[in-house]
Formats: C-alpha cells, sequence, structure tokens
C-alpha cells in the first residue's frame, strides 16, 4: 500500500524534475523576448512575426540540445521514485 508521505514526496520529486527539465527552455524565450522586446523599442519596429519567429527558432534549438539532459532527469525520476513505489519498496 503506499503511504501518503511517499505519494506526496513522489509528487514533489516530479514537479522538481518538470521545473528542472523546463528551466533551459524557458530561461532562452525569457532572454531572448527581452532582447527582442529591447530591439523593438529602440528602432521603433512592431512586427508581431518579429518577436515569434526568433524565440521559437531559440526554443526549438534549446530543446534539441537539452534532450539528453532532460531524458536522463526522467529517467532518474523513475529509476529512484517512481518504479520503487510501483513494486511497493520505499
Amino acid at each position: 500500500m503506499l503511504s501518503e508521505s511517499l505519494f506526496y514526496d513522489t509528487l514533489r520529486q516530479g514537479m522538481w524534475s518538470a521545473v528542472m527539465m523546463s528551466t533551459p527552455v524557458l530561461t532562452v524565450a525569457l532572454v531572448t523576448g527581452l532582447v527582442i522586446g529591447l530591439f523593438q523599442a529602440l528602432t521603433s519596429i512592431q512586427e508581431m512575426t518579429l518577436t515569434f519567429v526568433p524565440k521559437l527558432a531559440a526554443i526549438v534549438i534549446v530543446f534539441w540540445a537539452t534532450m539528453g539532459y532532460m531524458t536522463q532527469m526522467l529517467l532518474a525520476f523513475f529509476d529512484g521514485h517512481v518504479i520503487p513505489a510501483i513494486a511497493g519498496g520505499t
């Protein structure tokens, strides 16, 4: 039987893993958006696609570059928390 503390510990670790996996992509999206916003403010160019396309490209590049890191984090979470909980271990 799954105890309440084990459930909440697994939930906490899952949320922390999600935060750690999404941090690189969200950081790049934030920095890219700030740089493009500053460029638009300085040049008075108000084109909507100017913000969307470079941000999307940066997110795809960083996602591709950190895919191995995200996979290792997810596997470590499953091996360390989910599979032992299913098997009945602590």
